[in-house]
């Protein structure tokens, strides 16, 4: 149940040898971010593929996305909300490595990189925080900052994990991570499902820690979002993280996955 973390150890820029190396899938869920994508995409290192997961956007998100970067892989999500976003893209991942990356510009996606360095140096997850040296946000306001270090410090102490930014959503890890995660898109729905919202952050995390995979911080700055507003709810969204992790506390922990053997490879290069 112990997760390896190393909090200190924040990754430093990907040596020119391995960059490449493993075929990265960036997943990203919108909900009219067309204004937002050009920045977004002209940050982007080169990449296995980037799938967009679209909430059935109202302005021009999915064919601006098709304009910037032909490539592109759409996914209609099943449902509404973050997470049921999130479990749509992965489902379409063909990659080795996939990142979570948000559309608002707030994440840079030019740390992606240093988030395949923890993974190539032996990390199961790279976990993105904002309160690291050489991290921070412009983001994140004092009654969030409040909620997440709280929120922080019980998860810390029910599953023996040392996070330092358990909201965030800047994460990466292997492919074969995803059985431990369990998601399922299901089927089309109006409505939200339990783990359909932010909530999935906090889903995420505590699944990986109860599997005991090797966890690995980087750092991370979040810049404000460019164009349009956030869904989050700092209070409503805060009781679904607390729901979610009295949850997790009291489920079995999926069995630590086997690693393919191409990615033990890429590991040990």
């Amino acid at each position: 149940m112990d997760a390896l973390m190393h909090a200190d150890a924040l990754v430093h820029p990907l040596r020119p040898h391995r960059l490449g190396t493993p075929r990265v899938s960036v997943v990203i869920p919108t909900f009219n971010e067309a204004r937002n994508l050009p920045h977004v995409f002209a940050l982007l290192p080169e990449v296995h593929e980037v799938i967009l997961v679209d909430g059935r956007s109202t302005d021009d998100t999915v064919a601006v996305a098709r304009a910037l970067r032909p490539d592109v892989k759409v996914v209609l999500q099943t449902r509404r909300g973050k997470g049921n976003a999130l479990a749509c893209g992965f489902e379409a991942v063909t990659g080795d490595i996939v990142v979570m990356l948000d559309a608002d510009g707030s994440a840079d996606p030019r740390e992606i990189p240093a988030f395949v360095e923890a993974l190539v140096d032996g990390a199961d997850f790279a976990k993105g925080t904002r309160f690291a040296l050489g991290g921070g946000s412009s983001d994140i306001t004092r009654v969030r900052r409040a909620g997440n270090r709280s929120l922080n410090a019980i998860v810390n102490v029910l599953f023996r994990t040392r996070y330092t930014d358990l909201c965030y959503g800047y994460n990466a890890f292997w492919v074969h991570c995803l059985d431990v995660l369990s998601l399922s898109s299901g089927t089309v729905a109006d409505a939200m499902r339990w783990g359909d919202g932010f909530e999935i952050e906090t889903v995420i995390n505590t699944r990986i820690a109860k599997a005991g995979l090797a966890i690995r911080e980087v750092r991370s700055f979040e810049a404000d979002r460019l164009h349009g507003s956030s869904n989050l709810n700092a209070v409503t969204d805060g009781l679904r993280v607390l729901k979610a992790i009295a949850i997790e506390r009291f489920t079995r922990a999926a069995p630590r996955p086997s690693v393919p053997a191409h990615i033990q490879e890429l590991i040990a290069a």
